[in-house]
């Protein structure tokens, strides 16, 4: 009894997250996720070709913060000090000297010149899960590649649901020819050629992560106005906003402050769906060319070095794995939270 009085008294926030906690492959889901996320934020702390600190004749050194010329560590030359030499690592670890290195010693640009086998090389002691067709590591690509696709789904789905969201509530909110006039351009635009308007801009202006970022949002806020819409038509008709508009509140204040907080349960609950078609599409491009400029770590264009390697079986897999991991992980959150927000549910 004492139970159901709780739930009862709780708020509907804390209520909806102890249902979405009871949901345990969604909520460990998100703690993995988030694990995920933490560590490839702080991707130059687990993998670098820099060491973290070194300690060369008495001073200490910061290569993570400056470039030292090789002449700094006993070489001959002014070029910046390659730290996978075997003639610096013997002089960094000799008469008293050490540094300290990264769980893993590539970075995403980095080149294996040192390598034993021709690239792209399987998976080894120097690179636990191989090199791709350029000789690069294929842990810390996947890593950063892993980075660069989160945060571009994060970005994508922020601005979709803004645009979405204000085009959705002045829809749903003033309805008539405004409505009509809304719900005519979405027809039209949403009819547009997406894949042709992106190969176009690609080939008129050069490859950046801002320019598919503006591209895919034109197009992808009109899937989530529809709900939206449909949540103002729903709420405009209650007894609560008919008694604030009785007391002479205003359209923004109606809008602000009574109808958006109770319409945006579609909005929450498509955040993690969206955010995992959001690095779908990235990936996508990223597959055909289209995508992220030259050299970016992309997990779209390790796919395609695993089709163009058949033989290197290990670019595919491991590739494959942490793209379809991903996915998984955002489609347990999701259907969590839409347990979790649903009304019908105790």
């Amino acid at each position: 009894m004492s139970s159901s009085t709780d739930s009862v008294s709780l708020s509907p926030g804390r209520r909806a997250w102890r249902r979405f906690r009871a949901n345990r492959l969604g909520f460990w889901s998100l703690v993995v996720f988030c694990v995920l996320v933490v560590v490839s934020l702080g991707a130059e702390l687990v993998s670098n070709d820099r060491p973290l600190l070194v300690r060369y004749e008495g001073q200490l050194y910061f290569p993570m913060l400056h470039d030292y010329p090789e002449t700094t560590f006993g070489g001959d030359f002014q070029t910046p000090t390659d730290y996978l030499d075997p003639f610096i690592r013997e002089r960094l670890s000799a008469g008293g000297n050490w540094a300290i290195y990264t769980l893993n010693r590539y970075g995403p640009g980095t080149l294996n010149y040192f390598a034993k086998e021709p690239n792209p090389s399987g998976p080894s002691r120097d690179n636990w899960l191989g090199t791709d067709d350029r000789g690069r590591d294929l842990l810390a690509q996947l890593l950063y590649g892993f980075r660069v696709s989160v945060l571009f789904g994060i970005a994508l789905t922020v601005v979709g649901v803004v645009l979405g969201v204000a085009a959705g509530a002045v829809q749903g909110f003033f309805g008539g020819k405004t409505d009509l006039a809304f719900q005519r351009f979405i027809e039209i635009w949403g009819s547009m050629p997406e894949l042709y308007l992106l190969i176009i801009f690609s080939a008129v202006f050069a490859p950046s992560i801002t320019l598919l970022l503006v591209l895919l949002s034109l197009f992808g806020w009109m899937g989530l106005s529809d709900y939206v819409r449909a949540e103002f038509l729903r709420n405009r008709q209650l007894d609560y906003v008919k008694a604030a508009r009785a007391l002479g509140v205003g359209n923004g204040q109606i809008i602000g402050r009574h109808i958006l907080p109770n319409s945006m349960t579609p909005v929450v609950t498509f955040l993690p769906f969206r955010m995992g078609a959001a690095i779908l599409a990235l990936t996508s491009l990223d597959f055909l060319g289209l995508g992220v400029p030259p050299g970016t770590p992309s997990l779209g264009e390790l796919l395609s070095q695993g089709k163009n390697n058949i033989d290197a079986w290990w670019i595919s897999i491991f590739t494959f794995a942490v793209l379809v991991t991903t996915l998984l992980l955002l489609t347990f959150m999701g259907d969590a939270l839409r347990d979790a927000l649903d009304p019908r549910k105790n």
